[in-house]
């Protein structure tokens, strides 16, 4: 795709420099904000070799697809004066050319308006930005594991395990990059949330430290710090979750500092007595509760959920998953997914929930056997490709929740799906996704060593009770009248 060429053909066709007050794109759309809608030619516009749709409106959205948007952004700033407005990563946006989507997730999205709510946004405004790290060290590990698999003798070579290190960057720095991305979401100073997100991994919390003798020889102290009411404390106690805290404190207490400390010693005072307050917080409080919380929804979702619950607790979890996405709730495991990675090299729990994909294209594909209709026919047949790629907002917001009964027979067939991956998990030993950010055929490529066959086989089971729930229970042509 010559994406210049297009750009100055979507440049034109929607009035020029002067029409375009800034642009952005998401994971697969082009986002101009225009200034007179009026001066757009939609028709031509969806013409152009390489849109495959157009969404009009204030902001017009220009569809072109996973991995042309962010390069349709760097080329239409070439071309245009527009301001480009910020962008940090892949979005969680959606691939529909139909607005019927866009309509349902805004009814959706209007009742999430607590502040709890509020929270769950912020902590996948917090975890967003790091997927595509996470989906390029989950790879690399992948790769390496299978590779360790094939050939025992390469953990011998030098250059495999530079490449093996390679994928535990990210779950090594996890801490680090939550504390900046927290600060920044709160609107703090993000050197400041770096620093946070080290404070509950310090070695010298359980005593760990160089120390130089008098003669010039290294020696370790042995004196971990004791916190009353808790104990001992450890490094990483808390988790992310605590590192996520922790610099959300320091926010706070960096905003009050700047309610009375004079412009003139701003920079001498507050970084300093930030780092400081919020240490000392952190160490007697955060870090100690945060354990607590990590350890109870771990106890929950994993060894009460899957490991005790077995197939019952993997038929539930599935099967819930995409209620929980439409209450704005699904968000808050995202910290434990990344902690599991980080302190075991894969969560179970995201195959287990990656089921929900699996029913929603058992679902679609049934509809699009059974309607009349033209319009849902063009819906699925745009959205279900996505959906196998593990992109199921199209699905969702455009077919089975405006329909409502398919969204049912989806969820359910998603359970049993999850419940042959529970049971695949008790009996072929632990394992899971090595990343976050990948579902459908693609987590495919992450899932640990001994898992692939199994994952393959129950999301191909959630695929067929999904079909079979909905083409025999779940849709009748009078429920298209609901799309509008």
């Amino acid at each position: 795709m010559d994406y210049k060429a297009l750009s100055r053909a979507i440049l034109d066709l929607v009035g020029g420099n002067d029409n375009v007050a800034s642009f952005t794109n998401c994971m697969t759309r082009l986002r101009l904000n225009l200034i007179d809608t009026e001066k757009v030619d939609l028709d031509a516009i969806k013409e152009l070799d390489g849109v495959l749709g157009v969404v009009p409106g204030d902001q017009l959205q220009i569809v072109v697809g996973p991995g042309h948007a962010d390069r349709m952004r760097a080329a239409f700033a070439e071309v245009s004066d527009a301001a480009q407005l910020s962008f940090d990563g892949p979005q969680p946006e959606d691939d529909l050319v139909r607005d019927v989507a866009d309509e349902t997730r805004a009814k959706v999205k209007a009742r999430q308006s607590t502040s709890v709510h509020a929270g769950f946004r912020h902590i996948g405004n917090i975890f967003i930005p790091i997927i595509p790290g996470f989906i390029a060290g989950g790879l690399i590990a992948s790769i390496a594991n299978f590779w360790k698999i094939a050939d025992p003798s390469i953990v011998k070579n030098p250059w495999f395990l530079a490449f093996a290190a390679l994928g535990g960057i990210v779950t090594g720095a996890l801490h680090l990059i939550v504390g900046h991305n927290t600060a920044k979401e709160f609107g703090g100073t993000p050197v400041l949330g770096f620093i946070a997100g080290g404070v509950p991994y310090m070695p010298a919390l359980a005593g760990i430290a160089a120390v130089k003798a008098a003669d010039g020889s290294i020696t370790t102290a042995a004196a971990p710090l004791v916190v009353p009411l808790f104990g001992q404390l450890s490094p990483a106690l808390g988790g992310v979750i605590g590192a996520m805290i922790t610099a959300w404190l320091f926010t706070v207490i960096e905003k009050w500092l700047r309610r009375f400390i004079p412009a003139t010693l701003e920079l001498f005072i507050i970084p300093v007595v930030t780092v400081l307050l919020g240490a000392v917080a952190a160490v007697l409080v955060i870090m100690p509760i945060s354990a607590l919380l990590m350890r109870g929804l771990t106890w929950l979702l994993v060894d009460f959920g899957l490991e005790q619950g077995g197939i019952v607790g993997g038929f539930l979890m599935s099967s819930l998953f995409l209620p929980m996405v439409m209450l704005g709730v699904h968000q808050g495991l995202t910290p434990l997914h990344a902690q599991l990675i980080a302190d075991h090299g894969y969560t179970q729990l995201l195959p287990i929930l990656a089921m929900a994909g699996g029913g929603q294209d058992g679902m679609a594909i049934a509809v699009y056997l059974k309607t009349r209709s033209k319009k849902l026919r063009t819906i699925i047949k745009s959205a279900l490709p996505l959906g196998f790629l593990g992109i199921g907002e199209p699905l969702i917001y455009g077919v089975s929740l405006p329909l409502l009964y398919p969204f049912i027979t989806a969820c359910l067939g998603a359970g049993f799906g999850g419940a042959f991956m529970a049971w695949g998990m008790q009996a072929g030993g632990p394992f899971g996704a090595q990343a976050l950010g990948l579902s459908g055929l693609f987590m495919t490529g992450v899932i640990s060593p001994g898992g692939v066959a199994w994952y393959l086989g129950s999301l191909g089971i959630a695929v067929l009770m999904g079909f079979v729930l909905t083409y025999f229970f779940g849709f009748k042509e009078s429920m298209v009248e609901r799309l509008g």
